[in-house]
């Protein structure tokens, strides 16, 4: 069974920079879709950024130029680099897996990112 675990996450101040990680049990394959989704208190949740197979990338417009998803193909790993952190940054952030090809969807147990002004 699939599973990812995070890691990362903590107290920053505004300005400040973390990376969070994210890794799979299980080889993902060459076929796959990774996201980084985060949820605020009494807020849904949102989709950060998001990498697919291809390499090709996207992130939601307030964070562009801040956040960088990457992966390690070989380590099974996906990261998340934020930078220039916000007070409105803070959240809990998970990682997403999905597997097209077999119709599944993985989930990380969430990290919590808080940034102090």
């Amino acid at each position: 069974q699939q599973q990812l675990v995070q890691s990362g996450g903590g107290l920053v101040q505004s300005g400040g920079s973390l990376k969070l990680s994210c890794t799979a049990s299980e080889n993902i394959g060459n076929f796959f879709f990774i996201s980084w989704h985060r949820q605020a208190p009494g807020k849904e949740r949102e989709l950060v950024a998001s990498i697919n197979s291809a390499e090709i990338t996207n992130y939601a417009d307030s964070v562009k130029g801040r956040f960088t998803i990457s992966r390690h193909n070989a380590q099974n790993t996906m990261y998340l680099q934020m930078n220039n952190l916000k007070p409105e940054d803070t959240a809990v952030y998970y990682c997403k897996l999905n597997l097209p090809q077999y119709g599944r969807e993985y989930w990380g147990q969430g990290a919590q990112v808080n940034v102090s002004s």
